[in-house]
């Protein structure tokens, strides 16, 4: 199918606020100014997102936490022309790759229609070097609710009935899938053109990065020039892409 007859929409599925920042904001910017609307799905309430050296982690601190992340991440959404975000509100060091996820995710999969989706690896790499912070146990379960939900779910008739019977949900195929941190990647995005939103929304995080922020962006900065190199251009971001035939 070419692009000009997919419908041009785009999700992006991932565990916790700045995410999506980290590892696919600059394709996820980019996909938006060639005219793609991109919805952004957070599985988790982000709530274990407060400092190391806490000295209260009462629920009410948690609760602080949730509604400062999740505006964070609206203001990072809006820099990168993002046009909605979902919060699903799982707790945050729990989330499971449960029949639940998976049915809320294929709710939105068939409202919405997405073409296109990014989500995160369900699986660690361990060359050259394994880095635990891309492999949290949240992220995994992200990328095996949201690949589950593709398929068959989302597209199968004999899943979730309700969703078809109840809210009208037809089935529909998600056709092309792009995981980040995958321990094989097939995918190079030039992000050359929108490394600076990429830029500007990882700084919305202010509650994350706060003073470490530059520190942070030489190394992410770093490796998509790295990266960049391989297709000729600044910066890229890569990915495992695969196709849902």
């Amino acid at each position: 199918m070419s692009e000009q007859q997919q419908q041009k929409v785009a999700m992006v599925v991932m565990a916790h606020a700045d995410d999506a920042e980290f590892g696919c904001a600059g394709t996820a910017a980019r996909w938006a100014k060639e005219g793609w609307e991109v919805y952004y799905v957070l599985c988790t309430d982000s709530s274990s997102g407060g400092p190391d050296d806490a000295t209260d982690v009462s629920e009410e601190a948690r609760q602080r936490i949730v509604a400062t992340r999740m505006q964070e991440q609206r203001n990072a959404c809006a820099i990168l022309g993002v046009k909605d975000v979902f919060f699903l509100g799982h707790r945050d060091g729990e989330l499971q790759p449960t029949i639940e996820l998976r049915k809320e995710l294929v709710r939105l999969y068939r409202t919405y229609k997405p073409t296109r989706l990014i989500c995160q690896s369900p699986v660690r790499t361990w060359e050259p070097a394994m880095s635990l912070g891309a492999y949290h146990p949240d992220h995994m379960a992200a990328g095996e609710a949201a690949l589950a939900a593709v398929y068959p779910a989302s597209q199968n008739p004999w899943d979730f009935p309700d969703l078809f019977e109840k809210e009208g949900l037809k089935p529909h195929k998600v056709k092309e899938v792009f995981i980040m941190s995958s321990p094989k990647e097939n995918y190079i995005s030039d992000i050359s053109s929108t490394i600076e939103l990429k830029w500007e929304a990882l700084r919305a995080h202010t509650s994350q990065l706060g003073d470490h922020f530059e520190e942070i962006r030489s190394w992410i900065d770093s490796y998509h020039a790295t990266v960049g190199k391989k297709i000729g251009t600044t910066h890229a971001e890569s990915f495992h892409r695969t196709e849902n035939r």
